[in-house]
């Protein structure tokens, strides 16, 4: 699950950009996991974060 910082980096990053969150009930974001967090220590995990967005 995404952390706060993270949201909070990713929406700093969407405004300095032109863009906002387009998060709904209907468009939400999602995570994918790479790695497996049974195999893999905490500092190589890998996730990939859809996040939807719109222009400004």
């Amino acid at each position: 699950m995404m952390s706060p910082r993270t949201i909070a980096l990713m929406d700093e990053f969407l405004r300095a950009n032109g863009y906002e969150n387009d998060i709904t009930s209907e468009r939400l974001h999602h995570e994918i996991y790479l790695s497996d967090p049974r195999n893999t220590a905490p500092a190589k995990l890998k996730t990939v974060v859809r996040h939807p967005i719109k222009k400004g």
